[in-house]
């Protein structure tokens, strides 16, 4: 009885030494594949046409280039605003109210209006992709504007409220010629400025300057 309980235990010791061997070859297979897909993937990314259709799609571009070139502003630098602020969805909304593809404010939006002499502004037509890209598109463009054509302090202005520029730029000495993005104190608007600038170069690399 003694030989046939180790010869018991000695097969069962096999068997699992052959389950673990399978299951070890299993999960490094997976592994395997799992790295060629994520190399696959990664390779597919680098060429212009992927990037254009799943990282940096370009929707609305007519209208996009339209209000760039009536209002004066890179048109590829507004494309990438619009892919931080919303990722080009006309129905997006912040949880402080921003609304649509540029993310104004509705107080934001009115004022622009009264700038622009627009008598049909209403609170829904932010949702709008014309409406809301030449609103954006003219604020971006009156940022630039008052800050000297610096695309930092623009942008920053845009994100935070030209008042926090003025005001940083008085505490720390900030000139017209200020790029460091890294020194923007609110965390927010470091990562936001940073992510247009990243996306502008992008558009611009993809479609060019306003051209086909």
């Amino acid at each position: 009885m003694l030989q046939v309980r180790e010869d018991d235990d000695f097969h069962r010791r096999i068997k699992q030494r052959r389950q673990e061997s399978n299951r070890r070859f299993a999960a490094f297979f997976m592994g395997v594949i799992i790295l060629c897909v994520a190399f696959s993937f990664f390779f597919a990314m680098q060429s212009e046409s992927m990037q254009r259709q799943y990282l940096y799609p370009y929707p609305y571009r007519s209208v996009v280039e339209y209000y760039a070139a009536k209002y004066h502003v890179d048109s590829s630098l507004v494309a990438g605003m619009i892919l931080s602020e919303s990722k080009f969805r006309s129905e997006a909304k912040s949880h402080r109210g921003a609304v649509g593809l540029m993310q104004l404010m509705p107080e934001t939006a009115l004022w622009i209006s009264e700038q622009i002499d627009d008598e049909e502004y209403s609170l829904g037509a932010l949702h709008e992709p014309q409406k809301n890209i030449e609103y954006g598109t003219w604020y971006i463009a009156s940022l630039e504007e008052e800050f000297g054509g610096n695309d930092v302090l623009a942008l920053a202005a845009y994100n935070a409220g030209r008042g926090n520029v003025r005001d940083w730029m008085e505490e720390n000495h900030w000139s017209m010629d200020f790029h460091e993005v890294s020194a923007i104190p609110y965390e927010e608007t470091r990562a936001y400025v940073a992510s247009v600038l990243k996306n502008r170069q992008k558009y611009l690399q993809l479609y060019g300057a306003g051209e086909d």
